[in-house]
């Protein structure tokens, strides 16, 4: 029998840290329900998504083997960085293995999360909206939010009036759409880079404008890929930068040649560009790295080198902001850019309330959610049970919070408000799943 609703935890989401929670709560004997705006699992590996914000020539920064499920390998046709269909495809084939899909109504949007009580084990009021039919209004035991960190714009403003047309790169699909344009890149991010590398086969001209130095890393090192190379050895954090920052320079040059700013900060306090093709366009002149903008004019962009140039298309990559719409930001306890939550998961305030994928790091991969789904299904288990490490989790969420930087000091932008050290973080997270026995 299907339990009541108020026997369930609410699910939101059916990307990867979705399908991590499904399935670590599946596993657990947890009842849930899931819920998915789309029609099917993949969250923004999911071209086919509306809330999809990769393009077409999107692949994983990091390798197959350091970013798969462990209980789930990547079969080894799979290309070292998959493109997102070879993820889609990996996403569907793991809903699929463990029967996931079952659990959840897709082309369902969660329209709001709210406590009954103001108690720390009160039930949850979840209202949610199937395709055009009336919303729905049921109670949960609690929510568990998984809907991605990657789909709302960060969208950046700028000084005068442009004439061309201003994207956002979630705007983006394919480099056709650049045919014939000249066309300014904002930011020297992943993202930013790889669209970079896009454009040059079809724009008229591609510029990318920078107003902070970057580190950039090869995908490959000794025909391996770059994450699976080394390692062996901890470093403590400021020899480590040292050691590493030099040895990228053999690989790719000093990007302060290519017309980059010097970095003003140290290697692994923002997150890396994986990607050696931008330097390789630069040095043949088929992208100009252009300085910080300091204001538009018309069809001109004045940069604050004093320089100017006409653009037809600015298209900014400028990254993406936490967005939790059904929620209200003070039950997640959100301080400036992020909530501030116990292991970047659990709110203070509540027993059964949640979130997976609110977590940035160089390496982390998928396994890394899965982590963090599996302490979550063994913290309410274990609070379903009245055990005492339940109790114990309680107390320690309440602070004061563990230091997960690793000793890093890491830069204070949107994206890194969440950032932690892989090591430091999985291990912590690790360490509190085995309270749980």
């Amino acid at each position: 029998m299907t339990p009541s609703t108020e026997q369930q935890i609410a699910l939101i989401g059916a990307g990867p840290s979705g399908l991590a929670g499904a399935r670590c709560l599946q596993k657990h004997g947890i009842a849930f329900q899931g819920f998915e705006t789309h029609s099917d699992v993949g969250g923004l590996w999911n071209i086919g998504n509306p809330r999809s914000t990769v393009y077409e020539s999107a692949h994983l920064i990091s390798s197959k083997h350091m970013t798969e499920f462990n209980e789930f390998p990547m079969p080894e046709h799979v290309a070292d960085y998959p493109s997102h269909r070879e993820l889609l495809d990996y996403f569907g084939a793991f809903a699929t293995h463990f029967g996931l899909r079952d659990h959840y109504r897709f082309n369902t949007r969660v329209l709001k999360a709210e406590p009954v009580l103001d108690a720390p084990d009160t039930l949850w009021r979840v209202t949610s909206q199937t395709g055009e039919a009336a919303p729905v209004t049921e109670t949960y035991k609690g929510v568990v939010i998984a809907n991605g960190t990657l789909a709302e714009p960060n969208l950046p403003r700028f000084e005068g009036q442009f004439d061309g047309e201003i994207w956002h790169t979630a705007q983006y699909k394919s480099a056709t759409q650049l045919a014939g344009k000249r066309v300014l890149i904002v930011g020297a991010g992943n993202s930013g880079c790889d669209i970079a590398v896009d454009a040059v086969h079809h724009a008229r001209s591609v510029d990318i404008s920078v107003r902070r130095g970057y580190y950039f890393v090869p995908k490959y090192v000794f025909g391996k890929p770059a994450d699976t190379v080394g390692g062996k050895f901890k470093l403590p954090p400021w020899l480590k930068q040292r050691v590493d920052s030099t040895i990228l320079k053999w690989f790719t040059g000093d990007p302060v040649r290519f017309g980059f700013p010097q970095p003003a900060y140290r290697m692994y306090e923002s997150h890396p560009v994986v990607n050696s093709l931008i330097l390789y366009h630069i040095g043949h002149g088929d992208v100009g790295v252009r300085a910080d903008i300091a204001r538009l004019d018309g069809h001109t962009v004045h940069f604050k080198d004093g320089s100017a140039r006409d653009y037809d298309l600015i298209l900014t990559a400028t990254g993406y902001k936490l967005h939790y719409p059904f929620m209200d930001r003070a039950l997640l306890n959100w301080e400036g850019m992020a909530p501030r939550l116990y292991l970047n998961i659990f709110a203070p305030r509540f027993d059964r309330v949640a979130v997976l994928g609110m977590v940035e790091a160089s390496g982390l991969g998928w396994q890394g959610r899965y982590e963090q789904a599996e302490l979550v299904a063994r913290y309410f288990k274990a609070l379903d049970a009245g055990a005492p490490q339940a109790a114990a989790l309680k107390a320690a969420k309440l602070g004061p919070p563990p230091d997960l930087s690793g000793g890093y000091r890491y830069l204070q932008l949107e994206r890194m408000a969440y950032y932690v050290h892989k090591d430091t973080y999985r291990n912590a997270v690790r360490e509190a799943a085995r309270a749980f026995g």
